[in-house]
């Protein structure tokens, strides 16, 4: 059984307005079942020259005023983990440092700053369609991880092998689509739990974007986005506002 070590650059020790970082890394090798740990200590150094010298700001700031910060793959990890239909996880996400291209993603999402302020913005995309080699892949993966197969498991295979790629590729997207909303209210809340803001956003050109990071090339549509960051207090009109939601009795009903 072969066990996959996935790292995030998602401790955004920023402001939504990108600035230096002083960041320290660590990933924990002890849970990984690789005996080879020199492999870590390569990535984990490569990924600390990484953090601390690239310019995430076309800014100057002195040393002292580089944020501190940690690598975590706390929110990719809540991602990974978050429930989804059959367990088939149709999707894949996006993480965009890179100025240029959150640039051109600010231009077709209504030129909302913090798509450009952050210093790390998520891409959500869906599978196009449900395919026979997409759904084998979970089933597969499942199994081999696992280290048996189950004969109600495979039933359960077969069913959706039998119904989700006879249906039209839309209906198979749509459906698609709403697993990556579970997935990015993880993302969220898990953010929240780190003590990082985030904006949730469906406010951008989803055919535009998915020219901009080729998705369609991919089998993938993009459906949300998610930047993150500590927001600017200063300049925040609305951290000090009540918060409005629905009276409970016009948003609960109990039967």
């Amino acid at each position: 059984m072969r066990k996959i070590l996935i790292i995030g650059l998602l401790v955004f020790g920023m402001k939504l307005s990108a600035q230096e970082l002083n960041c320290v890394v660590f990933i924990n090798s002890a849970e990984i079942g690789v005996s080879n740990k020199k492999i870590f200590e390569t990535m984990q150094n490569d990924i600390f020259e990484y953090m601390n010298n690239t310019k995430w700001t076309s800014s100057v700031y002195k040393t002292h005023e580089r944020i501190d910060c940690s690598l975590t793959i706390n929110i990719l990890e809540a991602i990974s983990l978050a429930p989804t239909s059959s367990g088939l996880q149709p999707f894949e996400v996006f993480v965009v440092t890179n100025d240029d291209t959150k640039s051109s993603i600010k231009e077709i999402a209504w030129n909302q700053s913090q798509v450009t302020d952050c210093s790390h913005l998520l891409v959500f995309a869906a599978w196009d369609n449900y395919t026979t080699d997409r759904i084998n892949y979970m089933f597969d993966l499942t199994n081999e991880i696992r280290g048996f197969k189950n004969e109600g498991w495979e039933n359960y295979r077969q069913m959706l092998l039998d119904g989700y790629p006879k249906r039209d590729p839309e209906t198979n997207f749509e459906h698609a689509a709403r697993q990556t909303y579970i997935a990015f209210m993880a993302a969220i809340a898990q953010a929240a739990y780190e003590g990082l803001d985030s904006t949730p956003m469906e406010g951008f050109d989803p055919g535009a974007l998915d020219k901009i990071l080729g998705l369609r090339e991919k089998g993938l549509r993009s459906t949300l986005l998610l930047p993150i960051g500590y927001k600017d207090v200063d300049k925040d009109w609305l951290v000090n506002l009540v918060k409005v939601r629905k009276p409970m009795d016009k948003l609960v009903t109990f039967i």
